[in-house]
């Protein structure tokens, strides 16, 4: 984590630099931009090294995830693409992971044949119900000294920041 404070402190004197040199730059929204990248980072680090013993990524964890939650275990490829950020060419291949290490299926929909659709297999939720717990400890220390109130303020500002950023998408597409 020292190494994370240290590009912190990198960080607040490059931007007071730039801004010298640039003074109509937006410094605090700049700090706060390269800040979330900076904690997300390492966020997504810690959760790969945890992940590492299970042989998982972080993709392939959460594309598990999200059919450990559906209320009946399965997705189309489409939309784990779209709630995973991945491409359709990665999810392909998280799909054949997870498929050859036997926790998911991929099959037709009963409704629809031309429709693929991933299910969670029985394994797969004893593989999500036997790992997940040894991540709560991580979980925990990473938001020790958040009040409940930090939290909520934090989720809340975060979904801002998301629709913010949903709106440059929409306003940038053609």
């Amino acid at each position: 984590m020292a190494r994370l404070t240290n590009c912190i402190n990198m960080l607040d004197e490059g931007i007071a630099r730039v801004q010298q040199a640039i003074p109509d730059m937006p410094m605090t929204d700049g700090m706060l931009a390269r800040l979330l990248l900076l904690v997300g980072s390492s966020a997504q680090q810690e959760l790969e090294r945890k992940l590492k013993p299970h042989k998982l990524s972080d993709s392939e964890f959460l594309t598990l995830m999200i059919l450990f939650s559906r209320p009946d275990g399965s997705s189309s490829p489409g939309e784990l693409c779209e709630y995973t950020s991945q491409g359709a060419t990665n999810m392909t291949r998280i799909a054949n992971v997870l498929l050859k290490r036997g926790l998911i299926t991929r099959g037709t929909s009963a409704e629809d044949r031309r429709r693929v659709l991933i299910r969670i297999t029985v394994p797969g939720r004893r593989f999500v119900r036997q790992m997940l717990p040894s991540l709560f400890p991580g979980l925990v220390m990473t938001f020790a000294g958040f009040s409940d109130s930090d939290k909520r303020s934090l989720s809340r500002l975060l979904r801002k920041l998301a629709c913010n950023l949903e709106q440059m998408d929409i306003q940038a597409a053609p």
